[in-house]
């Protein structure tokens, strides 16, 4: 059993509204990007993360983010490995947002 810890879509959406020092990271392909993202979310595609996570800081909060959530858990659980302890994963994934999307 995974030990990252799941954040609904509206949790994630009250962070942002309210500002808080958290990094949406999107790991969905880019034609799935295209149909919109969560505002301010940086987009990594899945297999991109083990190369660009050297580049993120290890301190950040971060909110993993996919389409229904398996690729995202993927990603945290990875993330968790090489260091990271405020990683959470979104559950539902984009299918259970229903906030602002940016394009």
């Amino acid at each position: 059993m995974s030990q990252i810890k799941e954040i609904t879509p509206q949790q994630v959406e009250e962070k942002i509204k309210q500002n808080e020092d958290i990094t949406v990271i999107d790991v969905r392909e880019d034609e799935e990007v295209a149909q919109g993202m969560v505002p301010n979310a940086k987009h990594i595609r899945l297999a991109d993360i083990p190369q660009k996570v050297e580049e993120l800081p290890k301190e950040q909060e971060y909110v993993m983010v996919c389409r229904s959530g398996r690729r995202s858990m993927n990603a945290a659980e990875f993330m968790q490995g090489k260091g990271f302890s405020k990683v959470q994963n979104m559950e539902g994934g984009m299918l259970k947002w229903d906030g602002e999307l940016v394009f």
